[in-house]
C-alpha cells in the first residue's frame, strides 16, 4: 500500500471512450438478438451506475471468518499491540528520521512482514480480513512505521504473489517472508504520475535473449533506501501478433539489488511518515534474467493497477485506527478539562464534535471491513468499492486528526500531545496510490462506462423491437415505475424496523443517482470524459450512497445479533444518513443543473485568467 505516487492513472485514457448514450451510438449491422454481458458484475456499486440493486456484497452484513478464524485473530492482536507498547516508539522515530534496527529486527520476529504469505513460504498466512485487523493496531500506534510495513507487502513484493510462477514465488518469498529482505515497489518517475502508463525507464533484451537491460530512474521510493528486492516496470518493445508492428508497452520485472547496477539517493525530507524510508532508486544497465518478468511481456501496466487495487482497501482499516487515536485522546481531554466551571463534555459545542468524529470512524470501518469480507469470500469484483474506501478514509481521518487538534486547543498543538506527528503522516494518505482527485475521476468514469454499455444493448435492442421485446418491455417498465417513484430500489428487506426511514431516503438516493447517470450520458456521450466538475459531483454522491448502504447493513447486523453496541450503531448510522442523505442529493442535483454549469464554467474562466499572469490577479485596495 505504500509508495508515494504522486497521481496514478487507473485506467488508460483509450479504454473512456468506451461508453455510449442512446444520442451518440454508430449504426451498425441490427443485432437480432441481445445477450447478457459474458462476463457478470456482482459490484454493489457498479450497478447502482444502471440504476439496478445488486445487494449481495452488502446485504447482509458480510461475516465470513469461521470462529477458527476469528480466535487467530485474537491471538496475533495481542502480541503485536504488546510490541507497540513496549519496543515502538513513534515520536522518537519521527524525530530520528527513521525506525530503529531493533524494532524492525522485532516485528520480523513477530512475522508481521509476511503476514499474508502462505505458511508453504514462512508467513503467517493470514486472509484479508484479518490483515485489515491487524492494520487497524498498526494505523493507531505508528503511521510511519505503516509505510515500511505496507511498502514491504502491501505492493512491494504483492506481484509476486499475484503473478509470479512457482519458480519465482519459491526463490523471492521465503526472503521477504523471513529472510530480512526487505521489498519496494518501482513504479512513479518524474514525468509519470497519473499517467503511470507513460513512464520513461526501458528494458532492452538482449541479443542472446537470456536476459534484459534496464536503465531508469523512480522517484518517491518507499523502503528505496534499504530494500533488495523490487518490483519494476519499464518500458520493453513487444511485436503486435495481429499487425507485425513494434511498440513499446510496459513490462514488470522483479529486480535485485544483487544484479548490479541498482543505487538510491539520499532520503527524501518530507512532511510527515518521516519514520519511513523514501528516496530516489537509479538502475544503471541492470541485467535483469528473463525469468524475473513478472507475468507476461507487455502486461505489466495491468500488473501496476491489479497490484494497486489489491491493497487499496487496507487503507480504509489502517485509518480507522489512526482515528481512534485520535479520538480517544480528545475524549480524554474533554472529560478531565473544566471551563468557565464545567467540564468540556458537558458542552453542546464539544459533543456535536466528538459524535461526528465518532459517526465517521464508523462509516470508514465499516467500509473497509465490508470490503475485505468480500475479497475474502472470493469476490474479484471489489475495485469500486476499494477506491471509494480509500478516498472516504483518507479525508475523514484527516477531518478526525484536525478537529481532535481543535478540542485540545492549544495543547493540541504541541508535540507532547502526539497529534501533530500523525496530522502530518496522515497528509500523504489523501496522495499516494491513486490520488483522490484521480481515483474519483475512476469511480465515476468506469460506473458510466458500466451503465454505457448496457445503454448500448437498449438501443441495439430498439433496432429490431420484435426480435428482443421482452428486453425493451423490461427496461421500460423499470425506468417508468422508479421515475414516478413506484417499483424503485427496496431496501426494507435488509434492514431493521428502526431503519426504515432512513432506508427509504437511501433507496431514493440509489433512483436519483441512475436516473442522473443516464441522463449525463445521454447529454454529453463520451465527451462526459470533459467534464471534470459533473464527474466529481457524481463521485461525491457514489461515495455517499456506498456509506450509507454500509451502515445501515452494519447496525442493522448489531440489531439482529443483540449486540451491546446496537442501539448506539443505529444512532450513528441515523446521524450519518440524515448527513449523507443531504450531500448526495446535492451533488445530484449539482451535476445536472444549468445553472451550477455555468458555476463550473465562471471557476474555469477564474483558473484561466489567474494561470495566465501567474499570480493572484487582483488590483490592491490600496492602489
Amino acid at each position: 500500500m505504500l509508495k508515494i505516487v504522486k497521481q496514478v492513472t487507473l485506467v488508460p485514457r483509450t479504454q473512456y471512450f468506451m461508453f455510449y448514450s442512446t444520442a451518440a451510438l454508430p449504426r451498425t449491422k441490427v443485432q437480432h438478438e441481445v445477450k447478457e454481458e459474458t462476463k457478470s458484475n456482482s459490484s454493489f456499486m457498479a450497478n447502482i451506475f444502471r440504476g439496478n440493486l445488486v445487494s449481495a456484497q452488502v446485504f447482509p452484513y458480510p461475516d465470513v471468518l469461521s470462529p477458527e478464524d476469528k480466535e487467530l485473530t485474537i491471538s496475533l492482536q495481542d502480541p503485536i499491540s504488546r510490541f507497540y507498547k513496549e519496543f515502538n516508539d513513534a515520536a522518537k522515530s519521527d524525530e530520528n528520521c527513521k525506525t530503529d534496527d531493533k524494532t524492525l529486527d522485532k516485528l520480523w520476529e513477530l512475522g508481521c512482514f509476511g503476514a499474508q504469505v502462505s505458511h508453504d513460504y514462512g508467513g503467517m498466512g493470514i486472509n484479508n480480513t484479518q490483515y485489515g485487523r491487524l492494520g487497524q493496531i498498526v494505523g493507531y500506534n505508528d503511521l510511519g512505521l505503516a509505510i515500511t510495513l505496507g511498502a514491504h507487502q502491501s505492493i512491494g513484493f504483492k506481484g509476486i504473489l499475484l503473478y509470479g510462477t512457482s519458480e519465482q514465488k519459491a526463490k523471492y518469498l521465503p526472503q521477504v517472508t523471513t529472510g530480512k529482505i526487505y521489498a519496494a515497489f518501482a513504479l512513479t518517475e518524474s514525468s509519470a504520475g497519473s499517467d503511470a502508463s507513460s513512464i520513461k525507464s526501458k528494458a532492452v533484451l538482449s541479443a542472446d535473449g537470456k536476459h534484459y537491460v534496464l536503465n531508469g530512474t523512480k522517484i518517491w521510493i518507499s523502503n528505496g533506501g534499504f530494500a533488495n528486492i523490487f518490483t519494476v516496470f519499464a518500458q520493453t518493445e513487444v511485436v503486435d501478433k495481429a499487425s507485425g508492428a513494434k511498440k513499446d508497452k510496459v513490462t514488470a520485472f522483479i529486480v535485485e539489488r544483487a544484479f548490479g547496477g541498482v543505487t538510491n539517493g539520499p532520503p527524501e525530507k518530507k512532511m510527515g511518515i518521516n519514520a519511513s524510508s523514501t528516496t530516489e532508486v537509479y538502475f544503471d544497465n541492470v541485467k535483469v534474467p528473463v525469468e524475473n518478468v513478472l507475468g507476461e511481456v507487455g502486461e505489466g501496466f495491468k500488473v501496476a493497477m491489479n497490484i494497486l487495487n489489491t491493497g487499496r482497501y487496507g487503507m480504509g482499516a489502517i485509518l480507522s485506527g489512526s482515528m481512534k487515536y485520535c479520538i480517544e485522546k480528545a475524549v480524554d481531554h474533554v472529560n478531565n478539562r473544566v471551563q468557565f466551571g464545567k467540564k468540556l463534555k458537558e458542552y453542546k459545542g464539544i459533543q456535536e464534535k466528538i459524535a461526528q468524529m465518532n459517526v465517521i470512524q464508523y462509516v470508514t470501518e465499516s467500509m473497509a471491513f465490508t470490503i475485505s469480507q468480500n475479497m475474502d469470500a472470493g469476490s474479484q469484483d471489489y475495485h469500486l468499492e476499494a477506491a471509494i474506501s480509500k478516498v472516504f478514509a483518507s479525508e475523514a481521518a484527516w477531518y478526525v486528526c484536525d478537529e481532535a487538534i481543535q478540542v485540545l486547543g492549544g495543547m493540541g498543538y504541541m508535540k507532547e500531545a502526539g497529534l501533530e506527528r500523525v496530522l502530518r503522516d496522515l497528509r500523504i494518505f489523501r496522495i499516494f496510490e491513486g490520488t483522490n482527485d484521480i481515483l474519483r475521476l475512476f469511480v465515476a468514469l468506469t460506473g458510466i462506462q458500466y451503465a454505457g454499455s448496457h445503454l448500448k444493448e437498449l438501443q441495439k435492442a430498439f433496432r429490431n423491437p420484435a426480435a428482443n421485446f421482452g428486453f425493451i418491455f423490461k427496461e421500460a417498465s423499470r425506468r417508468a415505475a422508479s421515475t414516478v417513484g413506484i417499483g424503485g430500489t427496496d431496501l426494507s428487506p435488509f434492514i431493521v424496523n428502526e431503519l426504515q426511514d432512513h432506508g427509504k431516503a437511501t433507496a431514493e438516493c440509489i433512483d436519483l443517482f441512475g436516473q442522473s447517470v443516464e441522463s449525463l450520458l445521454i447529454k454529453y456521450g463520451k465527451n462526459i470524459i470533459h467534464e471534470q466538475n459533473v464527474l466529481n459531483r457524481l463521485a461525491n454522491a457514489a461515495i455517499d450512497i456506498f456509506t450509507m448502504v454500509v451502515v445501515l447493513s452494519r447496525s442493522s447486523r448489531a440489531v439482529q445479533k443483540n449486540l451491546p453496541t446496537a442501539h448506539h450503531e443505529l444512532n450513528m448510522t441515523k446521524a450519518w444518513c440524515y448527513q449523507a442523505n443531504e450531500r448526495c442529493r446535492t451533488n445530484l442535483r449539482n451535476a445536472t443543473s444549468s445553472q451550477q454549469l455555468l458555476h463550473y464554467e465562471l471557476l474555469s474562466d477564474i483558473a484561466e485568467k489567474v494561470t495566465e499572469t501567474g499570480a493572484v490577479n487582483t488590483t490592491h485596495v490600496l492602489e
